[in-house]
């Protein structure tokens, strides 16, 4: 793409917020966002459950580590995707490129790891979704947060790896020194960067020459000595 620094055109332009929402970018980050409140939220509302007594345990095989696990990566996933959203408004007022090639660096390298720990969470959910028993399950209750919990899981392993291909292509597309016209360098060279040597007036040219100090009022004879005569 030709013009643009990193994914973006030249800092300083106004914000339009109807073409902003409909970028993919911005699209999946959405996803992401709602992803991961399905997630958590669904293991909040009904992934815990009591059978006979008041107690609560974990609906995941009886594993507060697989509810945790869950929670945990749903909140991260979600603050993560509100603030690639803040940063993607403000990316293109970004004028060093430095600057920009930190960001995309810093999404590329959060996305990644957002999407392997949605994998190891999708595996360690499943996994122990398939150790339950039927018989821990009351009413069939919260079976279908957990399934919900592990479809999201899914999606979020895909929509966080089209992120992270995307900030990749980003980073690779690096900045188009096209941005950076002639016209910034050319303008100072027109008028020089010295000023120009005055033109003579028809008088500097001619050399002018002063007598040498203290000789106006030198007496070849001085006052009071006579040349003696032989």
């Amino acid at each position: 793409m030709e013009g643009t620094s990193f994914g973006a055109g030249r800092a300083g332009g106004a914000f339009e917020p109807i073409p902003f929402l409909r970028k993919p970018q911005t699209i999946l980050r959405i996803i992401c966002w709602i992803f991961s409140i399905v997630v958590f939220g669904s293991i909040l509302n009904e992934g815990y459950i009591n059978s006979s007594s008041s107690a609560l345990y974990c609906i995941f095989n009886k594993n507060a580590n697989a509810c945790n696990y869950g929670i945990t990566i749903g909140f991260m996933a979600f603050f993560a995707s509100t603030f690639f959203f803040i940063l993607d408004v403000y990316f293109p007022q970004i004028s060093s490129v430095k600057d920009r090639k930190r960001a995309v660096l810093l999404e590329l390298g959060l996305a990644g790891f957002l999407t392997f720990l949605w994998f190891v969470g999708f595996c360690f959910l499943a996994n122990q979704w398939q150790q339950t028993k039927s018989s821990d399950l009351t009413f069939n209750q919260g079976a279908d947060a957990a399934r919900a919990a592990i479809s999201f899981s899914f999606f979020s392993i895909v929509s966080w790896a089209v992120i992270t291909v995307r900030a990749f292509q980003r980073y690779r597309m690096g900045t188009d020194m096209s941005l950076f016209t002639t016209d910034q360098f050319t303008s100072g060279s027109a008028t020089g960067p010295f000023p120009a040597y005055p033109a003579s007036n028809g008088t500097d040219g001619t050399k002018t020459y002063q007598s040498p100090p203290f000789t106006e009022n030198l007496d070849t004879s001085p006052k009071g000595y006579q040349i003696p005569s032989y």
